[in-house]
């Protein structure tokens, strides 16, 4: 019996929520989560790759944080991605990092690109992208493959004590106490991004909330911010319109299960 199913599962269905809101919309990108001192779980490539919207916990496999087999049979015909140093070092160097989500959203990039920082420009709109844009999402500015330490460094040097960093012509990278708030993190800054570009092409200026707006938003607890809006984004996953196995539905449900029990 596999111990850490359940969480396999929820690594599999956080990899198709990222898909179904178009942040990691082909088959680049990745989600991990730390499991103890020396391993992680993390998408890893598999003999049958379509994507990460077809991701299932056979695609979720345990490794050292070295890019070795966390146990026997963990690698066998699977591949960890090429950025796992992407992952490993920001579990080695940011507190309560537990779960670390990589991913390739086109808005973000685009938006970067022209010159269009995350900016608290919303307020009660969504108010934990809010908060997170306020106290500021800093910038990777090298386009490369974080393959190995060296550029992970300076990828975690750029992030300093924030929870979400862009990477220039390339994403983002986010972290979290939990696989949910790390990818709740990554969709916040992928909808400021979003906003940014439709006033921009609108003719319009991007302007901050108000100080005193700000200060007014209320933290509306984690029972809101963390468990309304997962379940929500496992229950788009279930829309009758959007293509998913029946395997990946009766992940869903696993993961949903699970919710109102510690985190994971």
């Amino acid at each position: 019996m596999d111990d850490l199913a359940p969480l396999r599962q929820e690594i599999a269905v956080a990899c198709r929520v990222l898909a179904a809101r178009g942040l990691a919309d082909g088959f680049l990108g990745h989600i991990s989560l730390r499991v103890d001192e020396r391993r992680l779980l993390i998408r890893c490539r598999g003999p049958e790759e379509r994507g990460l919207a077809w991701t299932t916990e056979r695609d979720i496999r345990l490794v050292t944080l070295d890019g070795e087999p966390g146990a026997a049979g963990e690698l066998d015909g699977w591949d960890p991605p090429n950025e796992l140093p992407l992952h490993t070092e920001v579990l080695r160097a940011c507190p309560g990092a537990r779960a670390v989500v990589h991913a390739h959203p086109q808005a973000v990039v685009a938006a970067d690109l022209a010159g269009a920082r995350i900016r608290p420009i919303v307020g009660a709109f969504d108010i934990p992208g809010a908060k997170l844009a306020a106290g500021g999402v800093p910038v990777y500015p090298r386009g490369v493959l974080v393959r190995d330490r060296r550029p992970a460094a300076e990828m975690v040097g750029a992030m300093g004590d924030r929870p979400v960093v862009v990477l220039r012509g390339h994403g983002l990278t986010s972290h979290g106490g939990d696989v949910p708030e790390a990818v709740l993190r990554a969709v916040s800054v992928d909808r400021i991004a979003r906003l940014s570009l439709q006033v921009l092409s609108a003719g319009g200026e991007l302007r901050d909330l108000p100080d005193e707006d700000l200060a007014e938003l209320p933290d509306l607890g984690p029972a809101f911010n963390r468990g309304v809006a997962w379940r929500h984004e496992l229950a788009r996953l279930c829309e009758p319109d959007r293509d998913h196995s029946e395997r990946g539905v009766t992940a869903v449900g696993a993961v949903e299960a699970g919710l109102s029990g510690p985190s994971a």
